[in-house]
């Protein structure tokens, strides 16, 4: 059984593009699942 986590992004569109937002939720799972993904932008 794998483990699953939601992770949720709340936005103002009229701020921030969806694409944008959705491409930094991304980002941010990335960085759970693989940890190495945040030590190499630094």
């Amino acid at each position: 059984m794998r483990q699953v986590v939601q992770l949720s992004l709340s936005f103002d569109h009229r701020v921030c593009d969806g694409g944008t937002a959705g491409g930094f939720l991304r980002y941010v799972a990335d960085c759970v699942e693989e940890p190495a993904v945040l030590l190499r932008t630094l």
